[in-house]
C-alpha cells in the first residue's frame, strides 16, 4: 500500500574514508545486496509516495545502483559538509506542498527491520510529534552521538562525541541516524542549523534540539536489537553486520522448515529461496538469487551462486554458478557447474567434472574426470571416464550435439563441431573428428607395436632397465627348463 504521508529520504553523500576501499561505503556488500540496498528494501516497504538517496561522493556509482530500485530519486548535495546539509537537500527536493511526515535514514545502517521503522511511525503519529528518534542502549557507546533527555524524561537534544561533555560522554543512550519527522517542522529547523562545532559541519543532530527550543515534542523509540541499529563505517562492523544477518536468515529459513546442521558455517544470502525439507550441511554457502526445492540435499562444502536446485536433487562439494540442478540430480563431490550448465531430472555430474554452457539430459551420467563445453546432450547418455568436449579452435568456440542413449569409451575426445547419432558408442581412447551415424561405434585404431629392448637400449642405468633384465633373465630362464623338460 502507497502512503501519500510518507517521504524518505536516506543519507548516503559521505566518503567512508574509514572503509579504506574504492567502492563507496553504501555499495559494500553483506547477505546479496549493498549496504543501501538493505536500507531501500526496508524504505520501500513502508509504501513511501516519495523516496530520495541524497549523493555526492562517488556520485555516479551510487545513481548506477539506484537503477535496481525504480521510483527512486537521487539528490545531490552540495560542497556544505554535514548530514544536516545532507538532509536539507532531500527535503528541498519534496514537493513544496508536502505536508506528511519525513522518515530520514542512513544509508550505512543495514540492519534495521521494517517493523522497527513502523513503530517509530506509530509513536510518531500518536503522540503528534514533531520529531521522533530512534534511540539504542550500548555498554560502550564511545564514537556515538548521545541522546540527552531532560528531567522528564523527553528528548532534548543530542550530542556529538566530539562535542560532548564528560557527563554527557557517560550517557549510555546513543542516535543511530533514524528520524522521523514532520516536514514543517524539518524544513523550518534546518533553516536554523549552523556550522559552530568541532567538525565545521550542519549537522542534523541540532535540529532536536532546535525544535525542543521552539516548543516541539520529540518523542523516543528503543531500539529491539541495539546491534542491529548500528552502522558500518569499517571492516571490522562490515563482518560484524554480515554475522548478524547471516543468524536472522539462517533462523527465518530454520523456522520455514530448512535443517541448517550446522549454522555457525552456513551463510545464507537474504535474497536466496529454500523450499520446506531443504537440508544444508556444513559449510555451505547459498548466495545471490540461488533457489533451493523442496527435499534436496546440499553440502557440505558447498558454494552456489544464483543457481536453481530442484525437488531431492543432492549436491556434495561441489561449486555451482547460474547453473540448473533438475528434480533428482547429483552433483559431485568436486563437480564445478558454470554459467549456463543444465542438468535435467535425474541427470548426474560427477567427481571432478566441470561442465559450462551445456545440456545434460534425462537421467545422462557424466560420472568423472570429464569436462563438457558447449554441449548439448541428449537423454540416457552415459559419458566414460575423462570424457572431453573440445570446443575451442583458439579462435571460435564449437558446439558437441550429443544424441539420446550414447555411450562413450574412457579417455572419448569430441572434437567440435561435431554430431554423435542416438545410441552411438564409441572405443576407450577414440578421437571423434566426424559426426557418427545413429548406432555406429566410433573408434580410433592403430595396430599396436612393441619395439622388443627398448628400455635397455635408450635407458640404459635405470631401475626400468635393471628390472627388466631381471625379468627377461627369468623368463629365459623358465623357457630353457621347458625345453629341457619337452626334450
Amino acid at each position: 500500500m502507497t502512503d501519500h504521508n510518507l517521504a524518505i529520504v536516506v543519507l548516503a553523500a559521505g566518503q567512508g574514508t574509514r572503509m579504506k576501499s574504492a567502492t563507496p561505503k553504501v555499495l559494500h556488500r553483506l547477505g546479496g545486496r549493498t549496504l543501501l540496498g538493505h536500507v531501500l528494501r526496508s524504505a520501500e516497504s513502508l509504501g513511501a509516495d516519495l523516496v530520495r538517496v541524497v549523493v555526492r561522493h562517488e556520485r555516479d556509482r551510487i545513481v548506477e545502483a539506484l537503477a535496481d530500485h525504480p521510483g527512486v530519486v537521487a539528490v545531490d548535495q552540495d560542497e556544505v559538509p554535514g548530514t544536516g546539509r545532507a538532509a536539507q537537500a532531500g527535503v528541498l527536493s519534496l514537493p513544496e506542498d508536502f505536508a506528511g511526515d519525513v522518515l530520514v535514514l542512513s544509508g550505512d545502517v543495514p540492519l534495521i527491520e521494517v517493523e522497527t521503522f513502523q513503530a517509530m511511525l506509530d509513536e510518531h503519529r500518536r503522540r503528534g510529534a514533531s520529531a521522533t528518534l530512534l534511540g539504542a542502549h550500548l555498554d560502550e557507546p564511545h564514537g556515538y552521538g548521545r541522546v540527552i533527555r531532560g528531567a522528564d524524561g523527553m528528548v532534548e537534544r543530542i550530542v556529538e562525541q566530539k562535542d560532548a561533555t564528560p557527563d554527557e560522554a557517560a550517557v549510555t543512550e546513543i542516535n543511530p541516524g533514524v528520524y522521523v519527522f514532520r516536514a514543517r517542522d524539518l524544513r523550518d529547523a534546518l533553516a536554523a542549523v549552523g556550522t559552530d562545532n568541532a567538525q565545521g559541519e550542519m549537522y542534523l543532530t541540532d535540529v532536536i534540539g532546535i525544535m525542543r527550543g521552539a516548543g516541539g515534542s520529540i518523542a523516543g523509540v528503543t531500539a529491539p536489537d541495539a546491534a542491529a541499529a548500528l552502522g558500518v563505517n569499517d571492516r571490522v562492523q562490515l563482518a560484524e553486520a554480515a554475522r548478524i544477518l547471516n543468524q536472522r536468515v539462517i533462523r527465518r529459513w530454520q523456522l520455514e522448515g530448512v535443517t541448517v546442521q550446522d549454522p555457525h558455517t552456513t551463510w545464507i544470502d537474504d535474497t536466496a529461496t529454500l523450499a520446506q525439507d531443504v537440508t544444508l550441511l556444513p559449510n555451505t554457502h547459498v548466495l545471490g538469487a540461488t533457489t533451493i526445492a523442496e527435499g534436496a540435499v546440499v553440502g557440505p562444502d558447498t558454494s552456489l551462486v544464483d543457481t536453481e536446485v530442484g525437488r531431492g536433487a543432492t549436491v556434495r562439494r561441489s561449486d555451482a554458478t547460474l547453473a540448473v540442478i533438475g528434480d533428482g540430480a547429483t552433483v559431485g563431490p568436486w563437480a564445478y557447474l558454470r554459467a549456463g550448465a543444465e542438468l535435467a531430472d535425474g541427470a548426474k555430474a560427477g567427481t571432478f567434472v566441470e561442465i559450462k554452457n551445456s545440456t545434460v539430459g534425462e537421467g545422462s551420467k557424466v560420472p568423472h574426470l570429464s569436462y563438457v563445453g558447449d554441449a548439448e546432450i541428449g537423454a540416457g547418455v552415459n559419458l566414460g571416464a575423462g570424457a572431453i568436449t573440445a570446443n575451442y579452435d583458439d579462435v571460435h568456440k564449437h558446439r558437441t550435439v550429443i544424441e539420446d542413449h550414447v555411450h562413450t569409451g574412457s579417455h572419448t575426445v569430441m572434437i567440435a563441431p561435431v554430431r554423435l547419432g542416438a545410441g552411438a558408442k564409441t572405443g576407450a581412447g577414440a578421437v571423434v573428428r566426424k559426426d557418427v551415424p545413429a548406432g555406429a561405434l566410433a573408434m580410433s585404431v592403430a595396430p599396436q607395436r612393441n619395439l622388443e629392448g627398448w628400455v635397455e637400449k635408450n635407458r640404459a642405468g635405470t631401475a626400468a632397465a635393471e628390472s627388466a633384465a631381471r625379468a627377461q633373465g627369468a623368463q629365459k630362464a623358465t623357457d630353457v627348463d621347458e625345453q629341457e623338460q619337452d626334450g
